[in-house]
């Protein structure tokens, strides 16, 4: 059996049932919805085939040859799909919800598989995902120097019962130069859109939401320059920590760090810190003075904070004398309630 669904119904069964994504390995790696497993049709080199077929001879030779590789997998693409779905009921999709969706969403219909195929495929998925970001969604930045701990705070604001959205988590990167330092690798953009999306439609778009202050690239990720223009328009609360603390907790952080990661991290902002700060930063790696590498690049890091508030509509400064998380997500809540943000 094929029941052809919407988007909407086919994220609600992605719950529970498996979630098979036809598409070539490629496709799957550059995005691809969050429970789906890749469960290829044809391979990188037999799609790239295919589509030259069909660009140089038309439409028929196309398919027939797609016919000629997809026929001696068909055992094994059962095989499979029963390992994954004993209950034999899944979800399936490619990209526009054609000719491979439907190729194998027939084979296992034969094979007695109840299957979910999605309309319009991958692409009504990331229409659906992107229409997220142009909604107006009741979002609070929570904005700072660098080493402020704003990172540290959306968790505890979290347990207080507050909805948060971690940018830099679903980038892995700190959004510094210093940013991929023992995280793991960047997302495509594709893919941190996918996961930004679907953790917007898991909020009450009636209450707050808590964003750490970024710029509109984090690491090589580029965020939807709609939804980073929406946030310059949302109320920011910037908390400012006195300098001293923020130095001793960068440096607390980096001391556990590889110094030649560090010195990398030093050179991609050598045009901005000159080359003579440049130079007293790598000494200070060197000798193990991390407090003195960090007020260094901290020169560099917070003009350009200063820069990053400029476009920013609605500013509230809000000082805060320790770098506990935990106290300060107290105080910002009751900040937010004082000057009904929330």
């Amino acid at each position: 059996m094929i029941n052809p669904i919407a988007i909407e119904e086919f994220l609600q069964k992605a719950e529970k049932l498996p979630v098979l994504d036809a598409r070539a390995p490629k496709e799957y790696e550059a995005g691809h919805i969050l429970q789906a497993q890749s469960f290829p049709i044809f391979t990188d080199e037999e799609r790239s085939k295919v589509g030259t077929s069909y660009k140089q001879q038309g439409h028929d030779p196309a398919v027939l040859l797609g016919l000629d590789l997809f026929g001696p997998k068909m055992s094994e693409f059962v095989k499979n799909a029963t390992n994954i779905a004993p209950d034999k009921e899944v979800l399936l999709h490619c990209w526009r919800g054609g000719m491979r969706s439907g190729a194998m969403a027939w084979l296992l219909s034969f094979a007695g598989f109840k299957v979910h195929l999605l309309q319009g495929g991958y692409k009504a998925y990331r229409h659906f995902i992107q229409e997220q970001f142009s909604k107006p969604w009741p979002i609070v930045v929570l904005s700072g120097f660098t080493g402020s701990g704003k990172t540290d705070i959306l968790p505890y604001l979290q347990k207080l019962g507050q909805q948060t959205i971690d940018l830099e988590g679903l980038a892995n990167h700190k959004g510094s130069a210093f940013g991929s330092i023992g995280m793991p690798a960047q997302p495509t953009t594709e893919q941190f859109e996918n996961l930004l999306g679907s953790a917007l439609l898991k909020l009450n778009p009636e209450q707050a939401v808590w964003f750490e202050d970024e710029g509109e690239t984090i690491g090589r990720i580029k965020m939807s320059h709609e939804f980073f223009t929406y946030m310059q328009q949302r109320p920011t609360i910037v908390i400012d920590v006195p300098k001293k603390l923020r130095v001793q907790k960068l440096a607390h952080e980096y001391c556990r760090t590889d110094k030649t990661v560090l010195e990398a991290s030093i050179v991609k902002i050598k045009k901005r810190l000159g080359g003579l700060a440049t130079q007293e930063a790598l000494d200070a790696i060197a000798t193990g003075d991390m407090g003195k590498m960090v007020e260094i690049a901290l020169t560099y890091y917070d003009k350009a904070y200063y820069y990053q508030l400029k476009p920013k509509q609605q500013v509230y400064m809000l000082p805060l004398q320790t770098i506990n998380p935990e106290e300060n997500a107290l105080e910002i809540i009751r900040f937010a309630k004082t000057n009904n943000l929330i």
